[in-house]
């Protein structure tokens, strides 16, 4: 994953300055009106072959908190990835090797802390591959390292990725994937960080040697200039089977157009979209539809993987609603199935690795790309075909008309199809299709993907998550885990690898250990890389964590509060933190998300020592801050930077440190009915009822002071830890319109019905103010775009930390 961010509705395709493969000559993308396309699908069309559209789970930490859902809402989850005809149905799975380095919204732990020791069972990587096995055993698994541990590269700490170490740190990998009877078709090099030529051919060259020779290798997971070398080096040109790059139809953009290069094209290799997406798993949808098939339209790229496979994280961390399916609390159980799930099913329930693409009945609608696009595919028997429509920016009703040729099967042609534009969009089938006259017509609507196939089995599943809920206080915890070299209930790693391992000082059973014993080779360039793992829940406040803590060796043991927003690539946190040595020195700071670090209140106690246990706390009580050790109160300190966050667990460095015995009770609060103005704490303007209305559907916006009541609002506890939210002068609730799931949504008044669209959690956020959380999805009442400007329209938006998604609540009544 790249280093730029914010998923955003308005979608511009970015100009590449890259060659692109050649393609019949199209009209410009401009406004459209209905077309007509004949298409002859014909079984004797050359075509490159088809190998899958797939997610990628790692780079990083994104599927964490799968692992922790409870069933049947884990199972179901799963079923909508991978279970053919009933979800996303992904063809190919991608997966990080762990190497205790963050790697973008986490890290992910490595097999081989240390040279030679491996734990075949360490991180969570193998259960969701066995998973998706289980439901698809055609599935292709593909694995890829970000990072790796601290040993790799000769130099003790932190060192040479391109080298025989971590070569064997892989077939080490391989063994590991052997064990849990996981057969792995694609082995890639380093995430986004170039290529050394002579480690491809070695990395080749001992894959065959070790019995893995069916593995292919794909190079190099970042642009294109792989390609040009291997065009005059015949052994890397042997070495890499297959040529992948990372968003090849624009980073963060519409996906309009997809170029590969001449160089990559002349190889003959498969070329992949190794990586792509990183875009809200709803608004993201439309760009995803046209990537799948105008990736291989525009530069010949014969797979599509999508980063992230699910957005399985906290909403403190910067790509909180990328994936397929979002599902970020697992003690409510809550998830939702996105639109670009459905995006992917159009495609792969329909189609299956090793089917061959029709050149001849593919191309752009009318030969205008802002029509839309379409692909067909046919399988190696020609006894099934089906081609894919998009219209995702179509202005008008677009008509295909369809022959099949060349030994292609017709009869009833069945269609699926999913309405991008609908509130809650899911696949669908619609009404067969049968021949007149030897052809077969269909309309196509503006906003769309349809699929036309000969195949059966589809479907769409019907499980649902259950409603939103915060995390209760009291929470405890033994940090004993569930299994050894797996992660604590609920915790996710930041850097390091915090693992349940046996307890030392005499404490029995298990504890929560962090384990990287060494630098890593990092992905990521933050100031401050310290070990640490965050769980919890955002909205809590008034609270008192504790943890019994052991340092292994001299260093110090770290336990967070209020942990609040991180900066991108872990570049910082805000948070408190009181860090203790063994030498008995501590220190109470507070950090933000640069990594500036505050000192509040530092001090001296007698020396801790090594191997012996010791009792951390912190308590936050409004702007009062207590930190404890072994129940011995070492300051209060005033601060109100932070109101409310999650807990963490750290350590100073890269060396072993335990913990065991979490508790998180709560302190005191008080409830917030009442009626207030809500001041937007980016631009001071208040919540406000367009043109003083009242009625169903009047827009909220903000609007300077002026004394009205359509700038006052009710909120009402009701009882479930969420508010209602009803303007004083319409009677009418905070809505959002049509429980509709797409960012940048404006929302608006409507008649009270006690829907989740309906219900607020607000909670203490930084300097006073609060953010305002949707039951419905998890948004944030947001002012568009962080807007100066009156009359703004307030929307839902994923949860980025501004200060346009902070409120303050003045109390009027």
């Amino acid at each position: 994953m790249r280093t730029t961010l914010r998923a955003f509705l308005s979608l511009l395709a970015l100009p590449l300055g890259l060659v692109t493969a050649p393609t019949p000559a199209l009209a410009a993308a401009t406004a459209t009106t209905a077309t007509s396309t004949a298409i002859t699908v014909d079984g004797t069309s050359p075509g490159r072959t088809f190998d899958g559209v797939g997610a990628i789970s790692g780079g990083g930490g994104n599927s964490r908190l799968l692992f922790d859902y409870p069933e049947p809402q884990r199972s179901q989850i799963l079923d909508y990835l991978f279970k053919p005809g009933y979800g996303a149905a992904l063809q190919l799975l991608k997966v990080e090797i762990g190497g205790d380095t963050n790697s973008t919204d986490g890290a992910e732990a490595s097999i081989e802390h240390t040279r030679g020791v491996v734990d075949c069972n360490a991180g969570y990587e193998w259960w969701l591959a066995e998973q998706a096995r289980a439901r698809n055993p055609a599935i292709k698994l593909y694995a890829l390292s970000w990072g790796a541990p601290g040993w790799v590269g000769n130099t003790g700490s932190g060192g040479n990725f391109w080298s025989q170490d971590t070569v064997n740190y892989l077939m080490d990998w391989m063994g590991c994937a052997k064990q849990h009877n996981l057969s792995i078709d694609y082995l890639g090099g380093w995430n986004e960080r170039g290529y050394n030529a002579s480690w491809y051919e070695n990395l080749h060259a001992t894959l065959a040697a070790k019995g893995y020779g069916s593995t292919k290798v794909v190079g190099a997971d970042d642009n294109w200039s792989i390609a040009t070398s291997m065009r005059s080096d015949p052994a890397l040109n042997s070495a890499v089977d297959i040529i992948g790059t990372h968003y090849p139809c624009g980073y963060m953009s519409a996906m309009t157009s997809c170029s590969s290069t001449t160089d990559a094209v002349a190889t003959g290799k498969q070329l992949w979209a190794s990586e792509n997406g990183s875009e809200d798993a709803e608004s993201g949808a439309a760009p995803m539809a046209r990537a799948i098939n105008r990736g291989y339209l525009d530069g010949k790229m014969t797979a599509f993987i999508n980063w992230p496979v699910v957005a399985a994280l906290y909403p403190n961390l910067g790509f909180n609603t990328m994936g397929l399916v979002t599902a970020n609390q697992p003690w409510s159980g809550n998830y939702s199935v996105s639109r670009s799930a459905w995006a992917t099913a159009q495609t792969t329930q329909f189609t299956a690795p090793g089917w061959q693409y029709l050149d001849t009945a593919s191309g752009y609608l009318g030969g205008n790309r802002a029509n839309g696009s379409y692909i067909s595919y046919a399988n190696p028997g020609r006894t099934a075909w089906s081609t894919v429509f998009e219209t995702m920016d179509a202005g008008a009703a677009q008509t295909v008309t369809l022959r099949t040729a060349g030994g292609l099967p017709g009869g009833a042609l069945h269609v699926w199809s999913t309405d991008m534009t609908a509130n809650a969009p899911k696949m669908a089938a619609a009404a067969d299709l049968t021949a007149s006259g030897g052809s077969y017509q269909l309309t196509l609507q503006p906003g769309h993907l349809y699929t036309v196939t000969t195949t059966t089995g589809q479907g769409a599943g019907t499980a649902a998550g259950a409603q939103r809920s915060p995390l209760a206080l009291p929470y405890s915890d033994s940090l004993a885990g569930t299994a050894t070299g797996q992660e604590a209930r609920y915790f996710s790693a930041m850097n390091g690898a915090f693992q349940t391992s046996r307890c030392a000082g005499g404490r029995s059973g298990n504890c929560l250990r962090q384990q990287a014993p060494t630098t890593p080779v990092r992905w990521t360039n933050e100031s401050a890389d310290q070990p640490y793992a965050t769980m919890g829940d955002l909205s809590w406040s008034n609270y008192t964590v504790g943890v019994d803590a052991l340092l292994e060796q001299s260093g110090t043991a770290e336990l967070l509060g209020r942990v609040g927003t991180q900066g991108r690539n872990n570049n910082g946190l805000n948070a408190y933190n009181l860090r203790v040595g063994d030498n008995g020195t501590w220190t109470l700071l507070k950090s933000d998300t640069a990594w500036t670090f505050s000192t509040l209140a530092s001090g001296t106690v007698p020396a801790l020592g090594l191997n012996t246990w010791h009792h951390l706390a912190l308590t936050f009580q409004g702007g009062s801050i207590t930190p404890q050790l072994d129940g011995r109160t070492l300051a209060t300190v005033t601060d109100t930077s932070y109101g409310g966050g999650q807990i963490a667990l750290g350590t100073g460095g890269y060396y072993p440190v335990q913990f065991s015995n979490l508790t998180v009770t709560p302190g005191t609060s008080t409830a917030l009915d009442g009626v207030y103005q809500l001041a937007n704490a980016h631009s001071g303007q208040l919540l406000d009822a367009a043109n003083q209305g009242t009625a169903d559907g009047t827009p909220v916006i903000q609007w300077p002071s002026n004394g009205g009541n359509n700038q006052q609002w009710k909120v009402t506890g009701l009882g479930n830890g969420y508010y209602s939210i009803t303007g004083v002068a319409s009677g009418k609730a905070l809505d959002v319109p049509n429980r509709t799931t797409m960012p940048g949504t404006q929302l608006d008044l409507w008649t009270p019905n006690n829907g989740d669209n309906q219900q607020w959690l607000l909670a203490p956020s930084d300097n006073g103010t609060y953010t305002i959380e949707s039951r419905l999805n998890g948004d944030q009442l947001d002012v568009e775009g962080g807007s100066l400007t009156q009359g703004a329209h307030a929307i839902q938006w994923p949860s980025n930390g501004g200060n346009n998604q902070q409120w303050k609540l003045t109390k009027v009544g």
